[in-house]
This record gives structure tokens, sequence and C-alpha cells, in this order.
């Protein structure tokens, strides 16, 4: 079954996400380190913004929560780029040469509407996709089927024609079930583009 388009996740498939990039900045003591990004400011946590939740709400009800970590918890939507460090090696390249070769390329990202703001401008390789289905700004998100219908209407190809990459199982589950073709991305761009050129695509 031929692949027409091409539909990227972004976090840890085009950039790397670590909240502890940046408090590993502001608190010294390892314990206390693994303490707050454990039980304080988590990935579960910041799962609600993917969902629409504004930071502003989520800040203080997790300040009145924990109101002795009031200011490292308000340092999290300032410096939030601070937990991007870096792209991830290889997969821009690949967007680029796909891109190149005329492939439609499309994303599914679960990323908040504020936080959205602040990274789309820094990340230029985004300009490489005609279109790109945000969770915060749809309220739905990955892996709910509601998203990935809406991808395939708004994307314009049946689910079957398309490749989605993702690196969450769950995520990837979701959409074959749906009747995507799918790749499991696990950090290695190597077996994606390997991937891609057995398909035709590169």
């Amino acid at each position: 079954m031929g692949v027409q388009a091409v539909v990227f996740d972004i976090g840890r498939v085009l950039v790397q996400w670590r909240i502890a990039s940046l408090y590993e900045k502001l608190i010294a003591d390892p314990a206390r380190l693994d303490w707050f990004l454990s039980e304080v400011v988590t990935e579960a946590w910041h799962a609600q913004h993917d969902t629409g939740k504004p930071f502003s709400e989520m800040i203080a009800e997790l300040s009145a929560q924990f109101p002795e970590e009031r200011a490292l918890i308000e340092a999290y939507a300032p410096r939030w780029l601070e937990c991007l460090p870096g792209p991830v090696s290889g997969t821009h390249e690949i967007v680029r040469a796909l891109d190149a070769r005329g492939v439609p390329l499309f994303s599914i990202t679960n990323f908040g509407v504020d936080a959205w703001a602040m990274f789309r401008p820094t990340f230029p390789v985004l300009d490489c996709f005609r279109d790109i289905v945000v969770s915060g700004h749809e309220r739905l998100i990955k892996p709910d089927r509601a998203i990935f219908d809406l991808a395939a209407r708004r994307f314009g190809y049946a689910p079957q024609d398309m490749l989605f990459i993702d690196d969450n199982a769950d995520n990837i589950a979701a959409a074959r079930a749906l009747g995507w073709q799918v790749h499991h991305f696990l950090d290695d761009a190597a077996a994606l583009e390997a991937d891609l050129r057995a398909r035709g695509l590169l």
C-alpha cells in the first residue's frame, strides 16, 4: 500500500523535550530535583496544557497546592522553551529531504496554545508542513480518535494513504487501529530513514 502523505509528531520526534533541562538549572540538589520533577512539575501535570488549559491557570492551581514551591513553579511558563534542549538528531534532514521530493507533509502534535505560540517561531523546519493539527487549539488530544479523524479531514487523505510517525506507543496503536500506516519512532533517525526508503519516499 503506497504512502501519499507523511504525518509527523513533533515532541521527541523533531524536538527534544525534557522538563529537567529547565529545572536542572534551578535546583542544585539531585534528590530535591528528582522529587520536584516526580511530584510537582511533572509530565502528567503538563499534559493539561496540551488539552487547552492555559499555563496561567495551571500554575496558579499548582502554586496553591505547593505554596513553598511557588517561585520554581512560576518559572515554568516564561522559561518553557528551556525544556526543549534542541532538535532530535537526524530528523530535520529527513523532513527537508521529503519536502524536496514533493512529499506532502503534515503534523499532529499534542501541544498547548501558550507553548505553541512560544515554540513555533523558533522552529523553521515546520515551514515544510502544509498543515499542523495542534491539540491545544482543537481541544482534542492524541491518542483520542477524534484528533486523528479531524486530521484526516483537514489533510485531505484517507488514513490508509498516510504514514504517521510518533514516539508514543499509545498514539501509534490508536492510529494503526484507525487504518493509518505507522512508524514507531524510537529516537533512531536511521531506522526512520530506512523505513521511508523502503516505502519509496526517499
